[in-house]
């Protein structure tokens, strides 16, 4: 893709299993990275933080980072705490885990940062979303400074959806990762 950035994937609560497109864009980029999360049951806000801001920092170039559900959330808390090497992220169905009822296990990366992000973003959201809705999304990008892709009516853009390949995600992101090259 691009010998100028690493490529970090941040999946969300229980991880990426092997059929989602996170794990499958893995194994077609073996030189893109999971940010190995140590408990993916029960995750904990300043944990993970950490633990993505740990690989970015062992990265020896800008990272693109690429998160789905509450690994985007996780992407904006690392960013309000000041991640300069994040060259930009790709974020998928972000988790809006500040909505009422939101699943106990998440919980604790609430508040959702609402800062503009210091780098560029583009987010991928679904018009159908049982996690996040649309409006919510747009509420997000706008205070992200992301450009916002209206994903239609796809649930939460994840294997149970039918969201394996995606090959149009990846063709979005390698779009993105183009206008930060020639940046």
């Amino acid at each position: 893709m691009s010998a100028a950035h690493t490529v970090l994937t941040q999946p969300g609560w229980t991880n990426s299993g092997p059929g989602h497109w996170q794990s499958l864009w893995e194994r077609a980029h073996p030189d893109w990275r999971r940010v190995e999360q140590r408990d993916w049951e029960l995750p904990r806000r300043d944990e993970w933080v950490e633990t993505l801001a740990a690989a970015i920092a062992a990265s020896p170039r800008p990272v693109i980072v690429i998160g789905h559900s509450i690994g985007v959330i996780t992407i904006a808390h690392a960013a309000a705490i000041g991640h300069a090497r994040i060259a930009g992220a790709f974020l998928v169905a972000p988790a809006d885990v500040d909505a009422p009822g939101v699943a106990q296990e998440v919980r604790s990366f609430a508040p959702i940062p609402r800062e503009r992000l210091p780098f560029p973003s583009v987010l991928v959201a679904s018009r159908d979303d049982a996690w996040c809705s649309f409006a919510r999304a747009q509420e997000l990008a706008r205070d992200w400074g992301s450009e916002l892709i209206d994903a239609g009516r796809a649930s939460h853009l994840h294997t149970a959806a039918g969201y394996g390949p995606w090959p149009e995600g990846l063709a979005r992101f390698r779009a993105f990762v183009g206008t930060l090259s020639t940046a």
